[in-house]
C-alpha cells in the first residue's frame, strides 16, 4: 500500500465528507449501516432542556434525564461547533448537574443555546479551513454538519438535490461546509401549497373554509404554474400558506394536515375515513408535484424474504409475529403510530418481568439497551459483505482468490476482515464515482473495527443506545405526555426506525433459522462485546452466530 500525496489526500478527504453526506440525505437506497445514527447537538441539547419540563410532569423519570445528560455531556465533547473557551465552558459546567423544572440552570441553557446556534456551521467551517492534519476527522464531519441540517427542518430529498450539485461541481471539504453554513444561515420561507381531494364528504363544510378551492379554481391554480391536469379528477382542495426551509419541508407540513383531517373523518358515524387526498401536493415554484404518502422511514426486514416467510402467515402466531404488526406503522405512518409502534415491538420482545430494576435503566430502557447489543454485532458483518460484494479489481488479486472459495455471506465477511487485518488485501473498488467514495469510507471505517473491534463496538453500541432511548422517550412523551409535538420527535423516527428495522431483522432471522428467543439472542450478543477478539478466538463476523464445536 503507498501512502497517498498531500494533494491525493486532500481530495480523498473532501469525497469522503460529500460522499457521506449524500448518503446521509438519501432516503432510498441507503442501507442502514450507512445511514445517519444520531441528531445533531444543538437539538439534542434541546431535547435535554424540553426532558426536564416532561420529568417535572412526571412523564420522563429523573433518572432517565440524568442518563441523557450524562451520555450528551460526552458527545457533545468532540463537537468544535460549540466552541473552545466561554461557551465551552459554559456549556460543560450546565452539563455537570442536574437542569431540573424550573431552575437557574435549565433557563440558562436555554439562553446558552441561542448563543450556541448562530455560527455553529461557520466554527466548523473554520475547523475545516486548517491544515489537513489538523481538521476535523472527514466521517465526524458529515455526520455532525447533515445531522445539523436536518434537525434545523430541512427535508432530506432537499438536501440530496444540494449536495449531489456540490459533488458534480467537484466542491471541496471547505466548500461544501461553508456552503452548509449559508443554509443554516437562511430563514424559512412562505410557500403556496395545494392539497386536493378527489372525495369530501359533508362538503358544506369544507366549503366554509376560507382556503377551500372549487375544482374550477385548483384546475386554473395548476394550470397558471405549469402543472400538468390530466387524469385529475379534482372534487376541491385546500391552499394553504405554510412555512418552510425548502419545497419539500412545506408538502410535509401539509401532509401532516391531510393526515390530521383523515384522523378527524374516520370518527364520522357514516363515510368514516371518506376525505381522500389526491397522490400528489403541489407547492408553487416547485417543478414537479410531491408525493402525498410519506416516504418509507428505512426499516427493512428483509429476513422474512431471505428465509421464505414473506407469505407463511398460518399457524400459531409467534411473538414475532405479533412484534411485525406493532412495528408496521414504523415506515409510513403517521407520528405517533409510528413511535407508538416501532417501540412497543422492541419492548415486546426484549422485556422481561424478571428483569432487574435498575435506576440508570429506568422502565423499560433495558430493551433499548438490548437491541443496541444486537444491532451492533450485526454491523460488521453488514459492512463486510457488502464490501466483499463490491471487490472487483481489474485482475484478479489475493482477495478475489479468497472470495472465489467462498459458498456463504459469512464467508465472504470474514475473507474481507482477514484481509484487512494483514493490510494486504483490501477491496478493490469501482463503479460509479460516488458509490466508490461511498465505499471507501466503509473500508476506512471497518480497517478501524478490524484493528480494535472492542473499541470501535462499544463506541456503536454506545450510539445506538442513545438514539433507542430516544425512541423510548419519544414514545413516553406521545403516550403518556399525550404529545405528538416533541421537539426531537421526527428525528427519533429519522433515526431510529432504520435502526429498529435491522434489529427486528435480526431477532426474525434468528427466531426462523435457530428458534432462538430473543433474550435469549441478546443474551449472545452482550457476552459477544465482552468476548471479541479476546482468548475465545471470537471474531467481528460471527458475533450473533451460534458457537459449533
Amino acid at each position: 500500500m503507498t501512502t497517498p500525496t498531500a494533494p491525493e489526500a486532500t481530495a480523498t478527504y473532501d469525497r469522503h465528507v460529500i460522499a457521506r453526506m449524500i448518503d446521509f440525505f438519501t432516503i432510498d437506497g441507503t442501507p442502514w449501516p450507512r445511514r445517519l445514527w444520531d441528531v445533531g447537538s444543538l437539538l439534542a441539547l434541546e431535547e435535554l432542556w424540553e426532558a426536564s419540563a416532561w420529568a417535572s410532569q412526571k412523564v420522563l423519570s429523573p433518572a432517565a434525564c440524568d442518563w441523557q445528560r450524562n451520555q450528551l455531556r460526552a458527545v457533545v465533547g468532540p463537537d468544535v461547533g460549540l466552541g473552545e473557551k466561554e461557551l465551552r465552558k459554559e456549556l460543560t459546567a450546565l452539563l455537570n448537574a442536574p437542569l431540573p423544572d424550573p431552575s437557574p440552570a435549565r433557563r440558562r441553557l436555554k439562553e446558552l443555546l441561542e448563543h450556541a446556534r448562530l455560527g455553529y456551521v461557520d466554527r466548523w467551517a473554520a475547523a475545516v479551513a486548517k491544515s489537513l492534519a489538523e481538521r476535523p476527522k472527514p466521517e465526524r464531519l458529515a455526520r455532525t454538519v447533515a445531522g445539523h441540517l436536518l434537525d434545523l427542518g430541512y427535508d432530506a430529498n432537499h438536501l440530496a438535490v444540494w449536495a449531489n450539485e456540490l459533488n458534480a461541481g467537484q466542491a471541496t471539504a471547505i466548500e461544501v461546509i461553508e456552503a452548509a453554513a449559508a443554509l443554516a444561515r437562511a430563514p424559512k420561507r412562505s410557500f403556496d401549497v395545494v392539497v386536493v381531494l378527489l372525495a369530501a364528504p359533508e362538503r358544506p363544510l369544507a366549503e366554509q373554509q376560507p382556503n377551500w378551492m372549487t375544482k374550477g379554481q385548483v384546475i386554473e391554480w395548476l394550470k397558471a404554474r405549469g402543472f400538468t391536469t390530466r387524469g385529475l379528477r379534482a372534487g376541491g382542495g385546500f391552499r394553504y400558506e405554510v412555512r418552510a426551509l425548502d419545497a419539500y419541508g412545506a408538502a410535509d407540513r401539509a401532509r401532516q394536515l391531510v393526515e390530521r383531517m383523515v384522523a378527524r373523518s374516520s370518527f364520522q358515524r357514516s363515510n368514516r375515513g371518506g376525505i381522500t387526498a389526491a397522490p400528489s401536493i403541489w407547492v408553487d415554484g416547485h417543478s414537479e408535484p410531491i408525493p402525498l404518502l410519506t416516504p418509507a422511514r428505512g426499516a427493512n426486514i428483509l429476513a422474512l424474504v431471505h428465509e421464505g416467510h414473506l407469505y407463511r402467515v398460518d399457524g400459531e402466531r409467534t411473538l414475532i409475529d405479533d412484534a411485525l404488526e406493532l412495528a408496521a406503522p414504523l415506515n409510513q405512518g403517521a407520528l405517533g403510530p409510528a413511535v407508538a409502534g416501532g417501540w412497543a415491538a422492541v419492548e415486546s420482545l426484549l422485556t422481561h418481568p424478571d428483569d432487574p430494576q435498575e435506576e440508570e435503566r429506568s422502565g423499560k430502557a433495558v430493551a433499548a439497551d438490548r437491541l443496541a447489543a444486537i444491532i451492533a454485532c450485526s454491523w460488521p458483518r453488514a459492512e463486510l459483505t457488502a464490501l466483499a460484494h463490491r471487490h472487483d479489481p481489474p485482475q484478479p488479486d489475493t482477495l478475489s482468490a479468497a472470495l472465489a472459495s467462498c459458498t456463504t455471506n459469512i464467508e465472504r465477511a470474514r475473507a474481507v476482515a482477514d484481509g484487512m487485518m494483514a493490510r494486504t488485501a483490501l477491496p478493490y473498488l469501482s463503479g460509479r464515482k460516488l458509490q466508490r467514495h461511498s465505499d471507501m469510507a466503509a473500508v476506512e471505517r471497518m480497517v478501524r473495527l478490524v484493528a480494535e473491534p472492542r473499541a470501535e463496538l462499544n463506541k456503536a453500541v454506545t450510539t445506538f443506545k442513545i438514539a433507542l432511548r430516544r425512541l423510548y422517550r419519544t414514545r413516553n412523551i406521545v403516550l403518556h405526555g399525550g404529545s405528538t409535538k416533541g421537539v426531537a420527535l421526527q428525528a427519533a423516527l429519522r433515526i431510529g426506525a432504520p435502526l429498529v428495522g435491522a434489529g427486528l431483522d435480526r431477532l426474525a432471522h434468528a427466531a426462523l433459522t435457530e428458534g432462538i428467543h430473543p433474550l435469549d439472542l441478546a443474551a449472545r450478543a452482550e457476552l459477544a462485546l465482552q468476548l471479541v477478539d479476546g482468548e475465545t478466538g471470537l471474531s467481528v463476523v460471527e458475533l450473533l452466530e451460534p458457537r459449533r464445536r
